[in-house]
C-alpha cells in the first residue's frame, strides 16, 4: 500500500514495515512516519480493536495500512504476523518493536516467577520479531530491525529491576545480532527513549511532582513526545542510517546524563528489610 497524500516516490516507497505494539503510542508514531515516507505498514499488537482504531486513525491523516492482531510472546503467532505483513516472496524490509514493561517493587521481594516472567516480556518480542521478521529481511538481502528499549537499560533505576534487566537484555541482543547480520545486509538497532508522554506513561504525566523529579534530571527540561522518539526510529529505519548498525540511539532530553528519581520520594514502596525481617506486609 502506498500513502493516499505521500510523496509516491518518498524514500520508503516499495518498503514492507511491520511495527508490533502499533496501535498507539511510540508505535502509532513511528508507522506514521514510516507510512508518510511510503512504506506498506503493517500494524501489529494484541488488541485487534486498537489496531482497528489506530488504522482508522492513520486512514483520516490520508495514510492507508493493514493491521494483524498478534501476541509478540508466542513465537507461532509472530511466525504468522510477519507472513502476513511480507510481501509474495516473504520479504520484509523494516520491523520495529515497541512492548515491554515490569512491576515496580523492590528487588528482593518479586514472586520468582513473576521476575523471569517480566525479564522474558521485555525480551521474547524482541527476539521472536528478530527471528521472523530478520528470516524475511534475510531473503530481501536487506532490511532494518529497530527495537525500543529504554533509558532504564543504561542506568539503575531503583524497585525496577525486572524492566531494566530486560531492557538491557534487549540492547545486548541488538548488538549481538547486528554483529552476526551484518553480512547479510541487515542491520539491527535500538532506541531508549526517556520519559515520554504516551498512554503507557499516562500515570506519571497524572503525578505532577513525580513528572517533575523527572524533568529536574533533564538538561532540556521538557517531557518527551511521541514525534521525537518516533523521528528516531524512522531514522534508524530508513536509507539515512545506512551505515549504521549495533547502536543504541538515546532520546531523554539528556536524562541519562544525570540519574533515575528516587520512587521513595513519591510512592509508597515496601521496605524490604521490614517485610523480610516479618515488620510489615509485601
Amino acid at each position: 500500500m502506498v500513502t493516499d497524500h505521500g510523496d509516491a516516490t518518498g524514500p520508503l516507497t516499495g518498503r514492507r514495515a511491520i511495527v508490533v505494539g502499533g496501535g498507539s503510542g511510540i508505535g502509532l508514531g513511528s508507522a506514521r512516519l514510516l507510512a508518510r515516507d511510503g512504506a506498506e505498514v503493517t500494524l501489529a499488537g494484541r488488541t485487534e480493536a486498537k489496531l482497528r482504531g489506530a488504522a482508522e486513525e492513520l486512514a483520516g491523516e490520508g495514510l492507508r495500512v493493514s493491521f494483524v492482531a498478534c501476541d509478540a510472546n508466542r513465537s507461532e503467532q509472530v511466525r504468522a504476523a510477519v507472513a502476513e505483513a511480507a510481501g509474495p516472496g516473504g520479504e520484509i524490509d523494516i520491523a520495529v518493536v515497541v512492548p515491554g514493561g515490569g512491576a515496580m517493587k523492590p528487588v528482593l521481594l518479586y514472586d520468582d516467577d513473576e521476575f523471569i516472567q517480566q525479564v522474558v516480556g521485555n525480551i521474547a518480542p524482541v527476539y521472536f520479531f528478530l527471528k521472523y521478521a530478520g528470516q524475511a529481511m534475510l531473503r530481501n538481502g536487506s532490511g532494518s530491525f529497530v527495537a525500543i528499549s529504554s533509558t532504564a537499560a543504561a542506568f539503575s533505576a531503583r524497585f525496577l529491576a525486572s524492566y531494566c534487566t530486560g531492557k538491557a537484555g534487549v540492547d545486548h541482543l541488538v548488538r549481538v545480532a547486528a554483529d552476526e547480520l551484518g553480512e547479510y545486509g541487515i542491520r539491527v538497532n535500538s532506541v531508549r527513549p526517556g520519559m515520554t508522554e504516551t498512554p503507557a506513561t499516562a500515570g506519571t504525566f497524572a503525578y505532577g511532582e513525580l513528572l517533575s523529579d523527572f524533568l529536574d534530571g533533564q538538561p532540556l527540561r521538557r517531557p518527551g513526545r511521541v514525534d521525537d522518539v518516533a523521528a528516531a526510529v524512522r531514522y534508524l529505519a530508513g536509507p539515512e542510517s545506512s551505515w549504521v548498525t549495533g547502536q543504541t540511539l538515546t532520546v531523554d532530553g539528556g536524562h541519562t546524563l544525570r540519574s533515575f528519581p528516587d520512587y521513595r520520594r513519591r510512592l509508597r514502596i515496601p521496605d524490604a528489610r521490614a517485610v523480610v525481617l516479618g515488620q510489615t506486609e509485601a
